[in-house]
This record gives C-alpha cells, sequence and structure tokens, in this order.
C-alpha cells in the first residue's frame, strides 16, 4: 500500500538531489529518508534512483512518477487547506517564496507578526529571486510570492502592488562623476557600471530607460545581489541605479531625472488557486505593515 509521506519524500529527494538534503528539509532522519524511497520502490516494484558517488539521479521510472506524485501532493494541499477553511482557528501549510531584498527590507515585521498571531500555521519561505519566485507561483509550488512586480505579467496571475521601491544612480565618493556640476547619459553611459543581469525584471527596466535615448549600459559586472552592487558601486567599480534604502555614507547619489524610475514590489497568486486562510491572513498582515510604516 503506497504511503502519501513516501510520495512526498520522493518528490523532496528528487528536488534536492540528496536523501542527506531531504532528510534536514522534511524533519527526518536520512535512515527514514531510504526506507519510505525503499518501501515505494517495492510498493511500485520500480527503482526510482540511481545512486552514482553522491549524486542521486532520477531513472526513467523516476522520471514519469515526479509530476504525476507533485499533481497528487497539490491536490493534497488544496484538500488541507479547504479543511482549515472550516475551522475556527487558522491552521495549516503556507508556502510563499521572496526575493532575498525583498525578504530581508521588506518582511521581516510581516514575518515575526503572523508567526505571532498565526502560531499554528507552518510557514515554509524560500529566498530567491523574483523572477524564480514568479515561476514557482505560476508552477503551483507556492502558494504567495512577494517579489518585484513583473512589468508584463501573465495572465495567469494576480499582482497585488505594495510597496514603491525607487531608485537612484550612485557613485563612489572618489568617482569622477562625483565632481561634476551636473551629468547627462551620456557622460554616464560611458563610464562602466555594475547592474543585475539581464534575466532580471530590475535590469529590464533600467536598461528600457537607458534605450529611450539610444544608449546602452557598458557593463563591468553583474550580479542579482543588490547588497553586492552597493559594495561593488562603493569601492569605485562603476556607477550603478540602487534601491534608495540602501544608500550609505560611502555613496553619492548622482541627479539624473532621467533615471528617475520605481519598481513595484507586492504579492503575487495563481488566479485559479484559491487562497487558504492562512494566505489572507498573510496578506492582509503584510499590507497593515506597509501603511504603518508610510
Amino acid at each position: 500500500m503506497m504511503d502519501i509521506s513516501e510520495l512526498l519524500t520522493f518528490i523532496k529527494v528528487a528536488e534536492t538531489g540528496s536523501f542527506s538534503e531531504a532528510a534536514e528539509k522534511l524533519f527526518v532522519t536520512q535512515p527514514a529518508i531510504s526506507k519510505r524511497i525503499a518501501s515505494l520502490e517495492q510498493s511500485l516494484n520500480i527503482r526510482l534512483f540511481d545512486r552514482i558517488g553522491r549524486k542521486v539521479l532520477l531513472t526513467e521510472s523516476g522520471l514519469r512518477l515526479l509530476p504525476k506524485a507533485k499533481s497528487i501532493a497539490l491536490e493534497l494541499n488544496e484538500i488541507k487547506h479547504s479543511m482549515s477553511q472550516q475551522e475556527g482557528e487558522i491552521s495549516g501549510e503556507l508556502r510563499i517564496a521572496t526575493s532575498h531584498h525583498v525578504g530581508l527590507r521588506r518582511l521581516p515585521t510581516t514575518l515575526k507578526r503572523f508567526q505571532s498571531e498565526c502560531s499554528n500555521v507552518i510557514l515554509e519561505a524560500d529566498f530567491t529571486q523574483s523572477e524564480e519566485a514568479y515561476q514557482q507561483v505560476i508552477r503551483g509550488e507556492v502558494e504567495l510570492g512577494i517579489i518585484t512586480l513583473s512589468n508584463q505579467p501573465d495572465t495567469s496571475i494576480e499582482s497585488i502592488p505594495v510597496w514603491s521601491d525607487p531608485f537612484v544612480c550612485a557613485v563612489s565618493k572618489d568617482h569622477p562623476l562625483r565632481h561634476l556640476k551636473s551629468v547627462d547619459l551620456i557622460q554616464l553611459a560611458s563610464y562602466p557600471c555594475v547592474l543585475p543581469k539581464q534575466n532580471t525584471f530590475t535590469r529590464q527596466m533600467v536598461d528600457q530607460s537607458l534605450a529611450k535615448y539610444g544608449l546602452r549600459p557598458n557593463i563591468r559586472m553583474s550580479t542579482n545581489n543588490f547588497e553586492t552592487l552597493t559594495m561593488l558601486t562603493s569601492i569605485g567599480w562603476g556607477w550603478s541605479l540602487l534601491p534608495s534604502t540602501l544608500i550609505n555614507d560611502d555613496l553619492c547619489i548622482l541627479d539624473l531625472t532621467e533615471l528617475n524610475i520605481a519598481r513595484q514590489l507586492g504579492v503575487i497568486y495563481h488566479k485559479q488557486r484559491t487562497l487558504s486562510r492562512a494566505a489572507e491572513m498573510f496578506i492582509r498582515i503584510m499590507m497593515s505593515e506597509a501603511t504603518s510604516i508610510h
């Protein structure tokens, strides 16, 4: 008889490619993971993984089973949410994904308050890039994404703006542009810069702003971590467009109104997914905290 915990364990091992990492994420021992996989393989009479050295690879049978197992897990989660809706207290599991920048800069008070007011909810948060969190919501792997909102949203996604995140053009204190009375875009574009990678929502906005004037950035280095970009800018690697919340005493702001852009940060969820009471409460708390800041 197949056990649902065995299927969930199979999914986690397939996602992590590791029995030990799956054990950590599921809060069980590695022998328990091995026992569940062995039992599932015995029930189905197939081999699901090949163990080559330290690598764990899906077999052909495992690859065929994975999408079916994920579908069952999603249905089970919907059943849990449906049942929790009928109870007085908010419980169950809430899975969210957020970008590192949004999670670190915007969510601490929301996370703290949510855990205090909804202590019966198991909250699982994945800190990743906005673009990956977006895809996780589309694939149904998480219920909420708290991210940089896309300028070209998918039709299946509901987007709720929560914060405006203004950007400023910044350089180090000893940068040549720092000492000019005025700077134009042509001068700026001739100097190296450090910016997020092209596949990000933020970089797309920057490129579009420069393209209006027929300019392209002279990229010295690209990274998607804004704390790293802030550090590289402060040591003179180039100019950058940074969230105003990251400007510190090691940086100087250039007055370039043409690059006065702001991205929208907010929450997304799949339109075809009925939000759990836990997700609704999380959004309510987040909106309340965002309002209190302003």
